[in-house]
């Protein structure tokens, strides 16, 4: 069946002002990477107005729509920033988590990724923040459950920093497991560890700055993979954030290309033993342009392999 890989020239339309991190240039990393692995993207559709409202109110929607700029920039906090074409693109990163979700329950693909912007895990139910809009993992998760009828889906989270979107938005979700491994202290301060969910569907795991990946690797053996096995998901989504590798201006755990692949192939792992292999990644973060194309290249490399 394959891999599919969603993408979007919508994508490019979130314009940030010049020097910040989540950068349209980005895209152009994240396309290298799609290419040196021989895919080719499909096209983003744009959300269903309903699917956003699975974990977003109406008045944040119209908040959102209301604060984009005719032209030049507009904040919705001190580093979530709107320009006239951020609506749509975060419309195509939620409308590709959609079609992903759907491509594969239907079988047209074992695996797919979507290389959408702006990221999502850190927005909350009616809160813009850490470059986020919509929740764009947790509204996939909610798809799967109340649309295609599911009753246990994880998230696997392994941005660097704590997916405190997603957790807010699935706080009170039984059928969710969440799992976030992130560097501790560090943005947005959330993420401790006894930090468990309404129904202890949470699990957090902090990892200290320059750890590396040995550290990450041990305690995914040791807490991730035994929790996904326990919890036995029908289908595992993950959140891809690339800012954990060493070279990333924004933290510092250290991680290198190799990990990403070693821990892609580690969740398939699961997803093949619990859940047919149904797996559909979401681009994060990850803001070295260099390590990001190198990053996305193993992950996605890892997927295709395991696809064919």
């Amino acid at each position: 069946m394959g891999t599919l890989v969603y993408s979007s020239a919508d994508f490019a339309g979130h314009v940030t002002p010049p020097g910040h991190p989540e950068q349209v240039a980005r895209l152009a990393s994240v396309a290298r990477a799609i290419a040196s692995v021989g895919l080719t993207p499909v096209e983003a559709p744009l959300a269903e107005m309903a699917d956003v409202l699975r974990c977003h109110p109406q008045s944040y929607i119209d908040k959102v729509a209301h604060t984009v700029p005719t032209r030049g920039w507009a904040a919705l906090d001190g580093d979530t920033h709107l320009s006239p074409g951020s609506l749509t693109a975060a419309l195509r990163a939620v409308g590709g988590m959609a079609a992903a979700v759907d491509a594969v329950m239907a079988g047209r693909a074992t695996n797919a990724f979507v290389a959408g912007r702006p990221p999502g895990h850190h927005a909350e139910t009616a809160t813009a923040m850490g470059f986020c809009l919509f929740g764009t993992v947790a509204i996939g998760a909610k798809r799967l459950l109340d649309h295609h009828g599911l009753s246990r889906v994880a998230i696997v989270d392994f941005d660097v920093h704590h997916g405190n979107g997603t957790q807010d938005l699935l706080w009170d979700e039984p059928r969710v497991l969440f799992i976030s491994s992130h560097q501790m202290p560090l943005y947005p301060g959330t993420g401790a560890a006894q930090e468990r969910g309404a129904h202890g569907q949470i699990l957090n795991l902090p990892l200290r700055a320059g750890s590396g990946g040995a550290a990450m690797r041990a305690i995914y053996e040791a807490q991730v993979f035994p929790a996904l096995q326990a919890f036995q998901p029908e289908f595992i989504l993950i959140s891809a954030g690339f800012d954990a590798h060493a070279d990333d201006p924004l933290a510092g755990l250290n991680w290198q290309h190799q990990d990403y692949a070693w821990l892609t192939r580690r969740l398939l792992d699961v997803a093949d033993a619990h859940c047919g292999g149904r797996v559909v990644s979401t681009l994060e973060g990850g803001y070295d342009l260099e390590a990001l194309e190198d990053s996305v290249a193993a992950h996605l490399g890892a997927m295709k392999e395991r696809g064919q």
